[in-house]
Formats: C-alpha cells, structure tokens, sequence
C-alpha cells in the first residue's frame, strides 16, 4: 500500500500529460473550462494543457498522499513534506503562469531537498540517517555507513542536476519520460549498487556463547 502511495503522484502527472499531449485541443478546452479561474488570463492554451492538467493532478495527489498516510495513523515522512511543500507552491507558479519551467524545477527541488538532509544531519547533529533506518537489520563498519551516506549526497546532488539537463535541453515530452522511467532505473541501479556494497562490508554477529546452565557438566 505505501509503495502504491508513494507512486501514484508519479503515475498520476505522467497519465495525464499523455493523454492530454495526445489529444491538446480538448485538453485546453476542458482546462480553460474547468480551471480557468486558476489561470492567468483565464485561458489554456493547447501548448499549455498537457503540463498543466498534468500538474494540477499531481498537485491533488500529493495533497491525497499526505492526508491518506495521515488518516491511516501514519508519520508523514520528511521526503512527504519536502515533495508537498514544493508541489504546491512550484505547482501553483506553473499553473497561474501558464508556465512549465516551475514544475521542471520541482523534481530537483526534491532532489537537493534531501541531499542537503542527509548532508546536515551528518555534519551538524552527527547522525547518519541512512544507519538510523536500517541498523536495526544491517550491521555495517562505521566508515561503511559514512561512505554510503556521502554517497547518497552525491548521488541526489547528481540526479538534480541531471533532471535540470534533461528538462532544458529536450522537449517535455522526453522530460515526463525521463522523470518516470529514468528516474526510476536510476534509482534502481544506484539501490543495487548500495547493496553489493554493503555486502562486502555486512559484520557477521557473534554466535552467543552457552549459558553456564546450558553446558555439560562432566564428571
């Protein structure tokens, strides 16, 4: 279910704009209908639409996402916030100007969002948040645990500036590819990564030595 969650906004902005991409006039007439007063002017052009449907829908979902895990008596997570906060606000510039350089920004707002989490947590309260989630399943060597935590600052300080390439450089279309489908492989071969390094370094636990009640008395 939070796997689901944590995709929907994702799977949500990408079936929109291709639907609205596929069929632009009626796309503008129905945003231009229907979410004129939210625009700049008044009017959606057929240019415009796919982006901005597409944001607007994403906008509602993440808002879904927050209240659905607070409902369920869950902790809304700092990534949650950081996607909402951006959402909203790079979300609403796009739509009330009718542009969609703002929500472009949005994916690496996130990005540098939490590589300067995982940066500051490190450096000002000395806590490693990559050791707090998963110690309790995993023992590492203390040098481990830093190098996979610079890691991941690297490697979200890298998938923000790549996601700023991909959007200033080639049409939206491939951008909303881009975010969905290679966004997602990267993070997958970076969490593959992570593990193979991690099992070179796994600290085997002790076997726990016999109790003096539990060892044979000899004769």
């Amino acid at each position: 279910m939070k796997l689901l969650l944590d995709f929907l906004p994702l799977i949500l902005f990408f079936g929109t704009f291709k639907i609205a991409e596929s069929h632009k006039a009626a796309a503008a007439a129905f945003a231009s209908s229907h979410f004129g007063f939210m625009v700049s002017g008044g009017a959606v052009g057929p240019e415009e639409a796919p982006v901005l449907l597409a944001t607007l829908v994403v906008m509602a979902a993440t808002l879904a996402q927050a209240l659905i895990t607070k409902l369920r008596g869950h902790k809304i997570d700092l990534m949650l916030w950081i996607s909402l906060a951006l959402v909203v606000v790079l979300g609403g510039l796009t739509v009330w100007l009718h542009d969609e350089t703002f929500i472009k920004w949005k994916p690496t707002g996130l990005y540098w969002g939490m590589a300067l989490v995982f940066l500051l947590s490190d450096l000002l309260f000395g806590k490693n948040l990559l050791r707090s989630m998963m110690e309790k399943d995993v023992k590492l060597p203390d040098f481990a645990w830093r190098r996979m935590n610079w890691g991941s600052v690297l490697f979200f300080i890298a998938l923000g500036v790549l996601n700023l390439y991909v959007a200033f450089h080639y049409p939206t279309a491939t951008w909303a590819n881009f975010k969905v489908f290679g966004v997602t492989g990267l993070f997958v071969l970076f969490t593959l990564g992570q593990g193979v390094y991690m099992s070179r370094h796994i600290v085997e636990s002790a076997p726990a030595e016999d109790s003096p009640a539990d060892k044979e008395v000899l004769p």
